[in-house]
C-alpha cells in the first residue's frame, strides 16, 4: 500500500512537471491554435506595444572647455535639475592636459534633457556614441517563465499538505527548493533589467589644454625642491656614518705622517 502511495505521488509529481514544462517550451501554443479567433491587431494596438517596449540606453561622449572647473560644476547642475546622480568621478592629468570622467544614471525620459544641458555651450564634440538595446522578448520571456515557476511552487505546496511519507515530504521539499533557487534567479534579473530600463547611463569625459611652458615652470620648480631635498638628505647620511668618516680622516693623517717620515730617514741615509 505504501508502495503504491509513492508510486501515485511520484506519477502525480512528474506530470505536473511534465506540463508546465511543455507550457514553457511553447506558450503560444494555445494562441496559435485559436489564431482565428482573435481579429487584426489595429494600428493604435501597435503603436501602445511600442510605448511599452523595455530600452535600455546608454551614452558616451568626449568633449574640451576652456574651464574645467566651470564645466564639472554646469555637469553637476545638470544632473541635480534632471534627478539624476553621479556613479563614477575620475580625474587625471597628462602632459599638456587635465581630464575629467564623470559617469551619470539619469532616469531615462530625462536622458536627452541632461544630454543637452551637459553639452551647451560645447562648440564641438570629439567623441558621441548613443546605445539602445530592445531587452523587451528577454523581459517577457522571464516574466512568462517566472509565472510558471510560482504557479507550479504552489501546486507542490498543495501536494506538500497532502503527503504524509516522510520519503514523499522530503522528495516534494527538493523539488520546491529547485523552484525557489530558480525563482529567486530570475526575479533577480528582472530587478536588473528594471533598473537598466528605468536609468539610463551616461559617461562624460571633457578636457582642459594645458601650456606647454606651464608645464615645463612646474617641472623646473619640482627639479629645484627636488636637489634641495637631495642634498639635505646628503648631510643627513653624513652625518650618520660620521665614526666612519672620523676613522678614515684618521687613517689618511698616518698614512702621510708615515711617508713622510720615511722619507725623511731616506734624506739621512743620503
Amino acid at each position: 500500500m505504501m508502495t503504491a502511495r509513492i508510486f501515485k505521488i511520484s506519477f502525480l509529481l512528474l506530470f505536473i512537471a511534465a506540463s508546465f514544462t511543455a507550457c514553457d517550451e511553447n506558450p503560444n501554443a494555445e494562441m496559435v491554435e485559436n489564431v482565428d479567433m482573435f481579429p487584426m491587431v489595429e494600428p493604435e494596438q501597435e503603436a501602445i506595444e511600442i510605448t511599452d517596449r523595455k530600452l535600455i540606453t546608454n551614452g558616451r561622449i568626449e568633449f574640451e572647455t576652456n574651464d574645467i572647473s566651470q564645466t564639472r560644476n554646469n555637469i553637476i547642475t545638470a544632473v541635480n535639475k534632471h534627478r539624476g546622480y553621479i556613479a563614477a568621478d575620475e580625474e587625471s592629468s597628462s602632459t599638456g592636459r587635465k581630464t575629467n570622467t564623470i559617469t551619470v544614471r539619469v532616469p531615462s525620459k530625462n536622458f536627452d534633457n541632461l544630454l543637452a544641458d551637459a553639452t551647451a555651450g560645447v562648440d564641438r564634440l570629439d567623441y558621441k556614441t548613443i546605445n539602445v538595446k530592445d531587452v523587451t522578448e528577454e523581459f517577457l520571456d522571464i516574466e512568462a517563465r517566472l509565472k510558471t515557476k510560482k504557479e507550479l511552487e504552489e501546486r507542490y505546496l498543495e501536494i506538500l499538505e497532502q503527503a504524509k511519507n516522510v520519503t514523499d515530504i522530503l522528495e516534494i521539499e527538493r523539488q520546491i527548493a529547485v523552484l525557489r533557487s530558480d525563482i529567486e534567479s530570475f526575479e533577480g534579473r528582472l530587478k536588473y533589467l528594471e533598473n537598466q530600463v528605468s536609468y539610463s547611463t551616461l559617461h562624460i569625459s571633457f578636457y582642459e589644454s594645458t601650456p606647454e611652458l606651464s608645464y615645463n615652470k612646474n617641472r623646473f620648480s619640482e627639479s629645484f625642491a627636488n636637489g634641495w631635498d637631495n642634498l639635505v638628505w646628503f648631510f643627513i647620511g653624513l652625518i650618520n656614518i660620521w665614526p666612519f668618516i672620523i676613522v678614515l680622516i684618521a687613517l689618511v693623517i698616518l698614512f702621510r705622517y708615515l711617508r713622510r717620515r720615511r722619507k725623511i730617514r731616506k734624506r739621512l741615509r743620503d
